[in-house]
């Protein structure tokens, strides 16, 4: 087909030119519009130029004229994602230890084709560094495709899990069985994501990191446990699950020091009840996992931060702070 039989699509290579081209910084003048059509084998008058530019306001697109005469030119004002917007998202992607760098470079490629050539340039963000550890898995891309699938299909899922041994190679668990699961959400803590599901052997909710699995597949098999999981609050689920580590659920009482409200909050929720204890001190009562996930977060504080109750959760604590000072030997005495 000749070029010039696209005539009819003139409006819609005119749409393109002005997304791609321009923003507020960058107009373009109407002959830059009829050059462009020009390469592209479209030929065009200057009325026909202002008439698509009508049709394209009337249909939507928010093309703002800048200036008047000879130096009267349009713009695109309004998309549909604003350039802090965008920004957030590529600071999101290349922070996100779950996505590999390869994967990381393709989104944002394609984040940038929501802004103009312009603006796409603002879009290589300083948050980026290229040796950031990110995990070495390149089908969690369509991991989490396919367990959405299964949640929205209502069906169980099979897949291989998977861990590294000292040879940095895959080593899989129950000797390369697969796992069979009803996925339910998937959920992101301390950087990693993780596939929420009910383990029908095990009659529980469990979870498992969608870049330690492979080969997932969709059974026909309907999915159960629908009343445990909506028994399940997710936001409450992640806030006692440290490190997303398995244990027995534990009604604690912490005691930090004044300055550590903030970190209290970030971790433990807004709505945890903080009592004073004294002018430089105060204790919150939180039910959270305990697992050593736990105490290695408490220990993060050093002295600023202890576990006082219950009493078999504050010696499970002190066993092990003790297994991890012995593996550093005895401290030598201080020479006089």
């Amino acid at each position: 087909m000749a070029r010039s039989s696209y005539q009819k699509l003139k409006p819609l290579y005119i749409m393109n030119y002005l997304l791609q081209n321009t923003d507020e910084d960058h107009p373009v003048t109407v002959n830059q519009i009829i050059s462009y059509l020009d390469s592209q084998g479209i030929s065009a008058e200057r009325k026909s130029i202002y008439s698509d530019i009508e049709a394209l306001q009337y249909f939507g697109l928010d093309i703002v004229q800048s200036g008047s005469g000879r130096s009267c030119g349009y713009y695109i004002a309004h998309r549909t994602f604003e350039l802090p917007e965008l920004k957030l998202l590529v600071d999101s992607v290349q922070s996100s230890k779950f996505i590999t760098h390869k994967k990381t470079a393709a989104l944002i490629k394609k984040i940038e084709t929501l802004a103009s050539i312009h603006e796409a340039q603002l879009l290589n963000r300083q948050v980026f560094v290229k040796n950031r550890i990110k995990t070495m898995n390149e089908s969690i891309y369509y991991n989490v495709d396919e367990i959405h699938n299964g949640i929205s299909k209502n069906k169980k899922i099979r897949f291989l899990y998977f861990e590294y041994n000292v040879q940095k190679e895959r080593q899989y668990r129950r000797n390369g069985a697969y796992y069979v699961v009803s996925p339910f959400a998937l959920t992101w803590d301390d950087e990693n994501y993780y596939m929420v599901a009910y383990d029908s052997d095990a009659a529980m909710i469990k979870h498992y990191r969608v870049d330690k699995m492979e080969k997932i597949s969709i059974l026909e098999e309907d999915r159960d446990g629908l009343e445990a999981y909506q028994a399940l609050d997710m936001a409450i689920y992640a806030r006692k699950t440290f490190g997303m580590f398995t244990g027995k659920e534990e009604h604690v009482v912490l005691r930090f020091e004044n300055h550590l409200v903030g970190a209290v909050l970030d971790r433990l929720g807004r709505d945890v009840f903080i009592v004073p204890d004294g002018p430089d001190h105060f204790t919150v009562r939180t039910d959270v996992i305990v697992s050593p996930q736990f105490f290695a977060w408490v220990t993060g504080f050093g002295t600023s931060a202890q576990v006082i109750g219950p009493g078999h959760v504050v010696e499970a604590m002190k066993d092990h702070i003790c297994a991890v000072a012995g593996q550093y030997g005895q401290r030598p005495e201080p020479q006089r």
